[in-house]
């Protein structure tokens, strides 16, 4: 009964996972797809440099007004630049140097006309002012939007995500993911007896006269548009500081006043992760900013130093085990996670959505790595290799390009896989570590491309990883080993790949193992075994003829 209710909880996840609209597939795209998902040329001409996003929330209204300053410096001279906002809400107005500027609107994308010469080189800013009422997200964080809710006591509960449908659909911005800003200022007003927690540290919180509070949360770091947010509750703080890779770390968690103990208790994993994670992947790239957990009304997303959380306190994926393994139960599947994004994500972050798969496949990777510093590497593989009961192989994990489309939901699980069995061909444990941490020195903060990450993987294993890439990320086909075992002569070679797909493989006999080296072509080897097994850490399948 135990496995069998394993077994549902893990498809109805997977049929969930499916259904979100994050990843959802699309084949027929639109004009407008372009102009979210390409840098067009109204906005290659200009390089942000930094935002104050100064923004009011009415609960009772569900309605937000502020306006967003947007810095930015001239890289060649137009006249025309590209903000997007998305429906229902709306840009009243826009200003730069005291002159109110033409706003032209195509669907989401808004051409505003400036007076001004542009000229190289030169900082200018505009400021952009908006107000509606925001898209409901109906299952955050899958669709995206704000979250309007009440805890327990019935007070608002309120908390914006919007990865993949794009920070515009509640703040005007450069809504691509190619420029991130380089620093920002975020203000945000609600009425008083409520907080809010936005990302990086509190520089100042003001009480207004009209029964409000503003609290201003500076960001020091180069932020992605997504990974900004707002949450409002009634919130109570505690911390504690982390002595990490580079001194001191500030860890808050800010929760419902009502969950203070059984946080304290529970957030106890967050240095866990901490520690594991500097350990593979090199010191936690915000520290200026420091890092917090706050509590959500929905699952949780990984806004960079404002990890959001909503799994309920419960070990493993809300109380279940996404590997079947055991393992997974053995952590806050909310907290490693996310929180993992920090490095993949908001340290290294795709320039095109399409390739989200560094995102989420070295993220869900980084889950069996705290399995392995914690518990061993035995563990840690048993964990992956259960998460592949989850793949369902129905597209490859790179979307389109320049039309904001993802690739498939197995960017998570067969990413993951992916990487573990790139681990077997280093063969080298520390080699791979290090790897991993000069991944994160070579890209810091930095917005990059799948061909970027092949090229630093060849380049630091010494191996040609160009047909192996190929394979499981453009490709749904998996690489299956075909082979005969007769009179002490075993036969083999690679089907379902693609041209040069020469992976060396291990297979185990009689309590021992041997490398083999399939290509497209019959090759054969003496055995003294009359039996073999494919090494489980290879994300393969094999056909015995």
């Amino acid at each position: 009964m135990k496995n069998l209710l394993s077994l549902l909880f893990i498809t109805v996840l997977v049929i969930n996972c499916n259904s979100q609209s994050l990843l959802t597939e699309k084949t027929k795209f639109t004009k407008q797809d372009t102009l979210r998902g390409s840098i067009t040329p109204e906005r290659e001409w200009w390089d942000l440099t930094y935002y104050h996003l100064d923004v009011e929330i009415k609960p009772d209204r569900r309605f937000i007004s502020g306006k967003n300053t947007i810095q930015y410096k001239v890289l060649k001279p137009n006249q025309i630049l590209q903000i997007d906002l998305q429906k229902p809400l709306k840009i009243t107005k826009v200003i730069q140097n005291g002159n109110t500027l033409e706003v032209k609107q195509e669907g989401n994308a808004h051409y505003i006309s400036l007076t001004e010469k542009q000229k190289k080189g030169s900082i200018q800013s505009i400021d952009v002012y908006y107000e509606g009422q925001p898209k409901v997200a109906k299952r955050a964080p899958w669709d995206g939007g704000f979250s309007w809710k009440k805890d327990k006591y019935g007070k608002p509960f309120i908390a914006t995500s919007c990865q993949g449908l794009g920070a515009s659909v509640w703040w005007p911005n450069k809504d691509h993911m190619y420029d991130e800003v380089d620093s920002m200022l975020i203000s945000v007003t609600n009425p008083k007896g409520l907080t809010n927690v936005s990302n990086g540290r509190l520089r100042e919180l003001v009480e207004n006269n009209n029964n409000t509070v503003t609290s201003h949360w500076f960001v020091k770091n180069p932020i992605n548009n997504y990974g900004v947010n707002i949450n409002i509750g009634d919130y109570v703080n505690f911390s504690e500081v982390y002595e990490g890779e580079k001194g001191p770390l500030d860890m808050d968690y800010w929760v419902l006043s009502y969950n203070l103990e059984k946080a304290k208790s529970h957030f106890k994993d967050a240095p866990k992760m901490m520690k594991a994670f500097e350990h593979w992947f090199g010191p936690y790239p915000f520290y200026d900013d420091s890092f917090k957990l706050v509590e959500a009304p929905y699952l949780g997303m990984e806004h960079q130093s404002s990890i959001t959380y909503g799994n309920k306190y419960r070990q493993g994926y809300l109380g279940g085990d996404l590997s079947g393994s055991g393992w997974g139960l053995k952590f806050d599947f909310i907290i490693i996670h996310e929180a993992g994004h920090e490095w993949f994500a908001n340290n290294i972050t795709n320039k095109d959505i399409a390739d989200m798969w560094i995102h989420e496949g070295f993220t869900s990777y980084s889950e069996n790595l705290f399995l392995d510093y914690y518990y061993g590497k035995e563990a840690s593989a048993d964990y992956v290799i259960g998460t592949r009961k989850n793949i369902q192989n129905d597209r490859p994990l790179i979307g389109n390009y320049n039309v904001n489309n993802e690739g498939s939901g197995d960017m998570y699980y067969k990413g993951a896989n992916m990487l573990h069995t790139l681990r077997q061909l280093i063969e080298d444990d520390e080699k791979w570590r290090q790897i991993l941490r000069g991944m994160n020195a070579e890209f810091y903060h930095q917005t990059v491309t799948t061909a970027q990450i092949e090229n630093y993987l060849s380049k630091e294993t010494g191996k040609d990883l160009s047909a192996f890439f190929n394979q499981y990320l453009r490709t749904i086909k998996i690489p299956t080993l075909e082979y005969t075992l007769k009179e002490n002569v075993l036969k083999f070679r690679w089907t379902n790949i693609v041209e040069g797909f020469d992976m060396p493989i291990q297979i185990e006999f009689d309590d021992q193992s041997q490398w083999i080296f399939p290509t497209a072509e019959w090759k054969s080897i003496e055995m003294t075994s009359k039996k073999i097994n494919i090494d489980k850490d290879f994300y393969v399948a094999s056909k015995k003829i």
